[in-house]
């Protein structure tokens, strides 16, 4: 048997983290199997299905790397299928119409969770005749079709949970659909899996309490149902349930950041996976070679947003100068990088702090332009501004001696570090760092010292005698 599994999202909203999980859950399954991966839109909901968020669905699996291996399908391209397997259903008193109100349905669900019992559907209409129904029909009475569900246990092996049973007495008769050409989810999610051949469903724990309404739908449509895999919930860093700023973003607004699609999947395929020699970082083709729907946890997945960011940090630092600056590209304003050379310098320098690209800006704008800062931030601890202002003149005609060809990290920490063993390395580095960069933190004054250059290092080591000469 060949794999086959699908990716279902519903363009209901943003594409999120969870789906994403979901989808390389399903994708990472598909190539270890070497079997097939499909996508499939669920629009069934008319209202709330947007263009737009299956565009952005859409855009996300590209900017991961997936992929259908099949034309994608969409359920709203598929009504006259389900009208047909509706039909069929109803046609055989495996389905019928029900013409309860809501008001009615809401009195009986209140009388029976009053007497601690569970709230379904009693039956009202099962036993209405075919004249009955056909005249209410005619007139125009609202109306959907309930599955007339079978009074037994289903059980089935979960591949990630285990044996797994539910008593369908406590469910009821469900409703399938609003209308022969308006089916629901649980009605619609059979058909689809059935004609598209479905081996695997592998979909969120939340859909756990769906799976024996679907199990019973395929009974009576006399199809075998395929295997199902439950992934764990994703839990906040408290381990509660994911709070709403984090379950409705975008994962395309973690692109905007900046984050790396690399980073992304290694930290997703962690939430509820672990390989099979504990790592924090893992490659793509490892994560095929080693998915297995037995590594997959059964408790919460917690999300964390430190190891996302420093996930993305590692995979940063590990592409050439190069390549990071390509990549970076994207997020920066044209008016800042005129020079390349001087760009990809100031890359690698800002590289180890930087978590995502969107921070660069912010990051080596000083670079760029020297902030203007307050004269004190150059006095090392207690040091007396005069003091100061003495040690950075010394710093100066030190590196005045240098020739501009030869303005390297090296060479200037070689003419500072005599006067730093005189003065001390706090009373000389910090002064020079600040006047460099006009931060409180920032790379090292050598470092800057051999991106900035020696015109720009003297202009600035110049602006800081001057503010100090204002204290004294």
């Amino acid at each position: 048997m060949k794999v086959r599994v699908r990716f279902a999202p519903s363009p209901t909203g943003p594409f999120s983290l969870g789906n994403a999980r979901t989808a390389l859950f399903n994708w990472l399954f598909a190539r270890h199997e070497e079997g097939t991966f499909l996508l499939r839109i669920e629009d069934s909901d008319r209202e709330r299905s947007k263009p737009e968020y299956e565009r952005e669905l859409v855009d996300a699996l590209a900017w991961l790397g997936f992929a259908s291996d099949e034309p994608l399908v969409r359920q709203s391209e598929r009504l006259d299928r389900y009208e047909r397997h509706l039909t069929t259903l109803i046609n055989e008193r495996k389905a019928y119409w029900c013409f309860c109100t809501t008001e009615e349905l809401d009195l009986v669900h209140e009388a029976q969770l009053a007497q601690g019992l569970p709230p379904k559907y009693k039956g009202t209409c099962r036993a209405l005749t075919d004249e009955e129904v056909a005249s209410r029909r005619a007139t125009g009475t609202p109306a959907v079709v309930r599955f007339r569900m079978p009074s037994h246990t289903v059980s089935f092996t979960d591949l990630v949970r285990g044996r797994v049973e539910f008593n369908t007495d406590l469910i009821g008769d469900i409703i399938i659909a609003r209308g022969l050409r308006d089916p629901l989810y649980n009605f619609a999610v059979v058909v689809d899996d059935h004609e598209m051949d479905i081996t695997h469903v592998i979909r969120g724990e939340d859909h756990l309490s769906n799976t024996p309404k679907q199990i019973a739908l395929y009974n009576a449509l006399g199809w075998e149902h395929p295997q199902f895999a439950h992934l764990p919930l994703i839990l906040g860093p408290d381990r509660k349930k994911l709070s709403k700023r984090f379950l409705t973003a975008s994962l395309l607004d973690y692109r905007r950041e900046g984050y790396l699609p690399e980073a992304v999947l290694n930290f997703l395929v962690l939430l509820g996976w672990h390989p099979v020699q504990d790592r924090e970082i893992i490659s793509l083709p490892d994560m095929i070679k080693e998915f297995s729907l037995k590594r997959v946890q059964k408790g919460g997945a917690v999300f964390n947003p430190e190891k996302l960011d420093w996930l993305n940090g590692a995979y940063l630092r590990a592409l050439s100068p190069t390549a990071l600056t390509d990549r970076l590209l994207d997020f920066l304003p044209p008016a800042l990088f005129p020079d390349r050379t001087f760009l990809e310098k100031a890359v690698m320098l800002e590289r180890d702090r930087m978590k995502k690209f969107s921070e660069f800006t912010t990051l080596a704008a000083f670079l760029f332009k020297l902030p203007d800062y307050p004269p004190s931030l150059l006095i090392w601890k207690q040091n007396h501004p005069a003091v100061t202002k003495r040690i950075l003149e010394s710093l100066l005609s030190a590196l005045l001696q240098i020739e501009r060809n030869n303005f390297t990290a090296a060479t200037v920490e070689r003419v500072v570090t005599p006067i730093a063993e005189t003065e001390g390395r706090g009373e000389v580095l910090w002064p020079f760092r600040v006047a460099l960069s006009g931060q409180e933190a920032s790379p090292g004054p050598f470092e800057l010292a051999d991106t900035l250059g020696k015109d720009e290092i003297e202009r600035r080591v110049r602006i800081a005698i001057a503010k100090l000469e204002r204290l004294s």
